[in-house]
């Protein structure tokens, strides 16, 4: 009786997983970026083994691979490998600005040109800060939650290693985890939709950041009605 009660878990269990997963599409199918064009600067981005791999390049601004469509409400999951010493991120409900735009970001002043992403961003930090997983205001006010309150996420960062990041976004409430820790949890009204991108950051003249890459893989999202 007891073998025939743990079967009937288990496949209960095994049930809810497969209804849970229901709702995820891909984002990225491995072979095309269909669906997915490029804004704002000149970084590299190519396809390998089933991964889009981005690639610093000189002399541009931060450069951004954007889905096609907008997303409001979602659950949002990808993998991702980051080079030491190169930042990048993930944004999340983000547009482009449609004219040269001035800004202040932690008291200066900054302009942007025209097609210029901006938005949330799941920031991607492999530096000895270690902010992986806060939110990063790309491009319009600055940083909305850091992690120097939150050890734990901070130290949830694998350097050199696949790490999966998850974004809930539910009306104003933002969410994100790294490696399944809790990193940031804040309510934000500012922009309730806007393109998936992956970011490569800019490096300025810096020759020896030159060629350094991120890794994106496993790409999938679940919108929330």
């Amino acid at each position: 009786m007891t073998n025939r009660l743990l079967s009937i878990a288990a496949v209960l269990s095994f049930a809810s997983a497969a209804h849970a997963e229901e709702g995820f599409v891909p984002l990225f199918d491995g072979k095309t970026l269909t669906g997915w064009e490029q804004h704002s600067g000149t970084a590299e981005y190519r396809m390998e083994n089933e991964t889009i791999v981005g690639k610093t390049v000189p002399n541009t601004g931060n450069s951004f691979l954007c889905t096609a469509k907008k997303y409001g409400d979602f659950i949002l999951e990808i993998e991702f490998k980051v080079a030491p010493g190169m930042n990048s991120g993930i944004q999340f409900r983000s547009n482009y600005y449609e004219k040269e735009t001035e800004v202040e970001i932690a008291g200066k002043k900054k302009k942007f040109p025209a097609d210029r992403v901006h938005g949330y961003q799941y920031e991607i930090d492999p530096s000895d800060r270690a902010y992986t997983g806060g939110v990063y205001d790309e491009g319009r006010r600055g940083w909305l939650f850091d992690l120097k309150n939150n050890e734990a996420a901070r130290k949830a960062f694998k350097q050199g290693e696949w790490n999966s990041a998850r974004i809930e976004c539910r009306g104003s409430s933002i969410k994100t985890f790294i490696n399944g820790v809790l990193a940031a949890d804040f309510t934000d009204e500012m922009t309730k939709e806007g393109v998936i991108a992956l970011q490569v950051h800019g490096i300025g003249k810096k020759t020896d950041a030159v060629g350094k890459e991120v890794m994106w893989r496993n790409i999938r999202i679940q919108e929330l009605k």
